[in-house]
């Protein structure tokens, strides 16, 4: 009787597994794995890459350009990691991918290499833990919460209040919203993405060597520190824009 609730203990776990990943349109591979020294050592982050596009999904390692939608929401992607749980003679892979907010999401089962050279034996793990990947059949299946209803129902126009500074050139607009908007930081390669309560990707901020400074990514502007709020300041249509924000790091 308990092999019988073992068994469907874990039927289910995986389905639900399945049904999780499903929902995600991009998977992001760090170019650095953790057991590595260098980037894209042995080729390792490439390889993964490679593979989740094999199986179904549409990957990119963290460094190249990114689709616009993924690049303004990153909870759009998961993220799939590498990790090593090796020994003196055993290579030893798993296939990791975490979510937006770092909850593991699906864990693979290990891949197993006794070959002596360290590319070799990577890879020769690396795709025998994607086997177990491979078989989940991926295929994106977007959330219902994502789907656009269009209705006749009228819609209430709120005029948000915006002091518009002409000047010998472009117009400033600077933007201050009467309860301060909260963005919360989430760590990522070179800098942060910054999401709203949605939880949607507002920003994404890439580090600089001026403490307090980020720079804005795909956007004409940074965002910096002033006193105890946070000023985002681009560019749109010739306008300069600047918005006020509380960010949690």
């Amino acid at each position: 009787m308990k092999k019988v609730l073992l068994i469907v203990f874990f039927v289910t776990t995986a389905s639900f597994a399945q049904k999780n990943i499903n929902n995600y349109k991009y998977v992001i591979v760090p170019i650095k794995f953790d057991f590595v020294k260098e980037k894209n050592k042995y080729l390792t982050s490439s390889l993964t890459k490679f593979l989740f596009n094999k199986y179904g999904f549409t990957a990119f390692l963290d460094e190249e350009e990114l689709p616009d939608e993924l690049a303004n929401n990153r909870c759009l992607a998961l993220t799939g990691t590498v990790k090593d749980n090796s020994n003196m003679f055993t290579t030893k892979s798993i296939i990791e991918l975490r979510d937006c907010h770092n909850n593991v999401v699906y864990t693979s089962q290990v891949g197993k290499s006794k070959e002596k050279e360290y590319k070799k034996a990577y890879h020769e793990a690396i795709r025998n833990a994607f086997k177990s990947v491979q078989g989940l059949g991926y295929k994106y299946i977007p959330k219902a919460e994502e789907t656009t209803i269009v209705t006749a129902t009228p819609v209430k126009v709120v005029e948000v209040p915006t002091t518009a500074i002409i000047k010998n050139g472009p117009v400033e607009i600077v933007e201050k919203e009467d309860k301060l908007n909260v963005l919360y930081a989430q760590s990522i390669p070179n800098g942060f993405q910054l999401v709203n309560m949605k939880p949607v990707v507002v920003f994404v901020v890439l580090k600089t060597s001026v403490k307090n400074v980020f720079i804005l990514k795909n956007k004409n502007g940074i965002l910096y520190q002033n006193g105890t709020s946070w000023f985002a300041e681009y560019y749109e249509n010739d306008s300069k824009i600047t918005k006020e924000y509380q960010v949690k790091f």
